[in-house]
């Protein structure tokens, strides 16, 4: 008898159906105006994608693989949603992003200052999640939410400081790329376990799980921000380069001692916006530095780890087969 491949994108879908009605009953509880610009957010209010859902699907996976009913998890799951949600509302304010998920960021259609209203109020509302889940395990998964948050402000605060300075060490932005991504997908996966019953070392890995895949989902996303087909990111071609975005590709080209990273710096200390040609001449230069081959090399490295820490949770006896195929969707996607 034979078992037919795992459907990644069918299995995101039944999560974000099965997670709505949970995630539509925690919106209710808002004041209109903050609920419309979050069902904006979330695709709610024009039929839009709310996006993939991996955090939450991961939340629910981490859950099941160590021997629980997914739906015991949920209330974990809607809160890593909000938050990364609330991340989002506020990033595209600060980076002044125009779109998300193709179409116009919720700031440019509300305001920036709703916007950022909006995200507190999904924060706060991450936490009441739990707070009202009745789960033995509220308290320390909120615990655990309020540590991620604070780091989670951290690598913001570094990634708005960077945007300033001429060059970074590569640890630096290693530091703050963990802190903006790793973190929370740790969190998800850390919440899942929580909430699944595990204990205080399966806990760890899977904690450790997510933080590492978190780190290479980053490395991949930070390569479409300068390579990725605009037509299937949503974003300009060179988005985050005509930002002077000081993604690790570019920190480590820029730490590079060649020709290709000296003029990639003399480039990006430039005032004026880069335009087409200019853009792709960076992102060349990122290449001819080692930027690229880095990013790559980094994001195998951290997959690895990730797998490390899945072989840990299945000695414990957790059941790790679909978290490995959902890790290896997440670093495979284009989008």
């Amino acid at each position: 008898m034979t078992t037919a491949p795992l459907d990644v994108s069918a299995w995101l879908s039944e999560v974000q159906r099965a997670a709505r009605p949970a995630l539509a009953a925690a919106l209710s509880t808002l004041n209109p105006r903050m609920r419309r610009i979050c069902e904006y957010q979330l695709g709610w209010l024009d039929g839009h994608s709310a996006g993939k859902s991996i955090r939450p699907l991961l939340t629910l996976a981490c859950a099941e693989a160590v021997g629980a009913d997914s739906d015991r998890a949920m209330p974990a799951a809607v809160a890593v949603e909000l938050l990364h949600n609330c991340t989002l509302l506020q990033d595209d304010v600060m980076d002044e992003d125009p779109t998300r998920r193709h179409r116009p960021a919720a700031w440019t259609v509300f305001g920036a200052s709703p916007a950022i209203l909006a995200g507190d109020a999904l924060l706060a509302l991450a936490f009441a999640v739990l707070a009202r889940s009745g789960h033995a395990a509220a308290a320390p998964a909120i615990r655990e939410l309020e540590r991620t948050v604070d780091e989670l402000i951290e690598g913001q605060a570094m990634d708005l400081e960077f945007e300033g300075a001429e060059a970074i060490a590569v640890d630096d932005c290693l530091q703050m790329t963990v802190a903006k991504t790793g973190s929370l997908l740790g969190c998800a996966c850390l919440l899942g376990g929580l909430f699944g019953g595990a204990d205080e070392e399966a806990c760890a890995a899977l904690a450790r799980f997510g933080r590492h895949l978190g780190l290479a989902y980053q490395l991949r996303d930070d390569l479409l921000g300068i390579w990725g087909d605009p037509h299937r990111t949503g974003k300009p071609a060179g988005a985050d380069l005509r930002r002077r975005k000081k993604s690790l590709p570019v920190a480590a080209a820029l730490a590079a001692n060649s020709d290709a990273s000296e003029r990639l710096r003399q480039l990006y200390s430039r005032p004026e916006p880069f335009d087409d040609a200019e853009a792709r001449l960076v992102a060349e230069l990122v290449r001819d530095a080692g930027g690229r081959a880095f990013a790559e090399r980094l994001a195998d490295a951290e997959l690895a780890a990730a797998a490390d820490a899945l072989a840990v949770l299945t000695r414990l006896g957790a059941t790790c087969d679909r978290l490995a195929i959902l890790g290896r969707f997440v670093i495979g996607r284009d989008r």
